[in-house]
């Protein structure tokens, strides 16, 4: 991988994880905050469901931010855009689709195959 690209995949891995840590601090801010002052039932209701959506949102993203974290550290290992099963590079093209990949086209493509 040139220099150029891995500065690009650097930085645009860093920039998705401050943003995902941003939101998950606003969603902790904001579960925190919430006052228990409504006495309504719906209002109640109502709040918890969309407390369990954004957990769930949330849930995901921090499986996202792992996988952003290793990217980093692969980048900074030098093993980034090398696939994890057959140890060749990993296209740019797809690594630009899809920057937290750790495998190449044809080795996803047998695994999902091998899956169904």
């Amino acid at each position: 991988m040139r220099d150029q690209d891995h500065n690009t995949f650097k930085q645009l891995l860093t920039e998705q994880l401050t943003e995902l840590l941003g939101q998950a601090d606003l969603t902790v801010r904001g579960l925190l905050d919430y006052s228990e002052r409504s006495a309504d039932l719906l209002d109640r209701a109502t709040f918890e469901s969309e407390r369990g959506t954004m957990l769930r949102i949330r849930d995901r993203e921090s499986k996202l931010i792992r996988k952003i974290q290793r990217a980093l550290e692969n980048l900074e290992d030098g093993n980034y855009g090398i696939c994890e099963v057959c140890e060749k590079e990993i296209a740019i093209e797809r690594l630009k689709a899809r920057p937290v990949t750790t495998l190449c086209i044809r080795c996803k493509t047998k695994m999902e195959a091998l899956e169904r």
